[in-house]
């Protein structure tokens, strides 16, 4: 790894050359000195469903906040990835997903930016209901809360490295990469909602990676928007029963049976999340632009299917495909507690549960084959589905790293089995988990308690009058751990 000496430079203009150093073992270091900025109290990696509701509660709670995006929005998946619909929010009772999630996904059908003619009840009621919505409107949303709540945003911005004191859990500054150049960022606290625990794992923090600690890996795939579509004629179970005649035909270049089908976003647009492109590795470049490239071939056969094989869609267009592939596995961290299977089936509360959740356990197929998607489906209707009126928690310890005491991770990239993780690493529960670790980590600010150490009694009371439904009875202090 290239080793970076850091100064305590305060403008761009300190910023000097380069130096490199040759080794007999014909690897090298880099150095450079890079200007420092300070007066942080809360940084941010990411600005995904995680770390934008991280970074937005965390100012309004009154913390100076710096949250960093490689690409130009906020939204990861739900824009950027063009995954438009939210998953699951209710149990065919009441909504489970309260708080930030909720409040941004009603003001966005306020203004407009949900499907059209949708049922406010597929989020505030129905059991196993996705809420179909606009990219660009969530884009708009999540700027306009960030800016009325003071957060600093540094779009087309990556961090690169970080510094760390390992043996007292103490993150100490992370370096960016941008158009100006590298700078190195000092703040008080830091959440890690990059989705492949990039952070986390820099500083040393115990990962488990897909494909070295698993033997396989879930599948990602590349989604897309398309227009020209009559939406009174196409239905999901014909998009279904055409599949079964195009895979016959031979139409596709993979025999895949997994279409999770087209949904409506506008009255003749509708967003794809289809074709997957099987074993790769999203923590390796190459596959990352290999599953690019294959993506948007895909992406061209489904076009072409939809027009010959699916009424409605004769006229049909492709419009784009997602600038960030849907990657549902890569690196995810062993916390304080690692969420389990077992936790899911029993329905387990917990006195420190940050959200509550009921989304079936979501692993698509690993491969073509019939034992798999038997599998698949096996899972999803029977072994792996709570029932309406059920749920599970999910526990404030999986969002810490263990020992760790000014870092926090939420999102994908949470502490959580395979299994577990099929279902939490969508929009909303990974809403729910950045909004739990920007009030814990303000919580730690003022209070001074370590993110290992929290008093979690007070951090459910903060999220409860933030409108979080947390519905157990039993509160304790200390965080559940193994």
């Amino acid at each position: 790894m290239p080793a970076i000496d850091i100064h305590a430079s305060t403008t761009l203009q300190s910023l000097t050359g380069s130096q490199t150093y040759a080794h007999p073992d014909g690897s090298f270091s880099f150095r450079r000195e890079i200007p420092a900025v300070a007066g942080y109290d809360l940084m941010v990696a990411g600005g995904g469903p995680a770390g934008a509701a991280a970074a937005i509660c965390a100012a309004r709670l009154g913390a100076k906040v710096l949250l960093v995006e490689g690409t130009g929005c906020m939204g990861g998946m739900g824009t950027s990835g063009l995954v438009t619909a939210f998953d699951p929010m209710a149990n065919g009772e009441r909504c489970l997903v309260g708080g930030f999630m909720r409040e941004l996904v009603e003001a966005m059908y306020a203004r407009g930016y949900m499907n059209p003619g949708i049922d406010p009840d597929s989020w505030r009621k129905k059991y196993h209901c996705w809420s179909p919505f606009r990219a660009e409107g969530l884009k708009l949303m999540l700027d306009e809360f960030a800016l009325a709540a003071g957060v600093e945003v540094r779009y087309f911005t990556r961090v690169i490295d970080a510094e760390a004191d390992a043996a007292s859990g103490r993150v100490k500054g992370l370096v960016i990469s941008n158009i100006e150049g590298h700078a190195y960022v000092r703040a008080k606290a830091f959440i890690d909602a990059t989705g492949d625990a990039m952070v986390a794992h820099m500083v040393g923090v115990p990962c488990r990676e897909a494909a070295r600690d698993t033997p396989r890996i879930m599948p990602a795939t590349m989604a897309s928007l398309f227009a020209g579509i009559d939406w009174k004629q196409i239905a999901w179970p014909i998009q279904q029963e055409a599949l079964r005649k195009a895979l016959a035909d031979g139409h596709f270049t993979q025999y895949d049976r997994h279409l999770p089908g087209m949904s409506p976003v506008g009255w003749q647009v509708g967003y794809l999340n289809g074709g997957h492109m099987f074993n790769l590795n999203a923590l390796r470049c190459r596959d990352l632009s290999d599953g690019a490239m294959w993506g948007r071939k895909l992406a061209a056969e489904y076009m072409e299917f939809y027009r010959k094989y699916v009424p409605g869609c004769e006229k049909i267009e492709h419009v784009t495909t997602a600038s960030l592939l849907g990657i549902r596995e890569s690196r995810r961290i062993l916390g304080e507690y690692e969420l389990n299977i077992d936790d899911y089936l029993a329905r387990r509360e917990f006195p420190d549960q940050i959200a509550v959740f009921n989304k079936f356990v979501d692993i698509h197929p690993y491969d073509c084959s019939v034992p798999e998607w038997d599998r698949f489906n096996m899972e999803k209707d029977k072994t792996a589905r709570l029932k309406e009126g059920e749920h599970f928690g999910i526990p404030y310890s999986i969002l810490v790293p263990q020992g760790w005491a000014n870092l926090w991770v939420a999102g994908r990239c949470a502490s959580s089995d395979v299994m577990v993780h099929g279902s939490i690493r969508v929009q909303p529960a990974a809403s729910m988990m950045g909004q739990a670790a920007g009030t814990a980590a303000v919580q730690s600010l003022r209070t001074g308690q370590s993110a290992h150490s929290l008093d979690t009694e007070e951090l459910v009371g903060t999220l409860r009058k933030a409108n979080a439904y947390l519905p157990q009875k039993a509160l304790t202090s200390a965080m559940t751990r193994k």
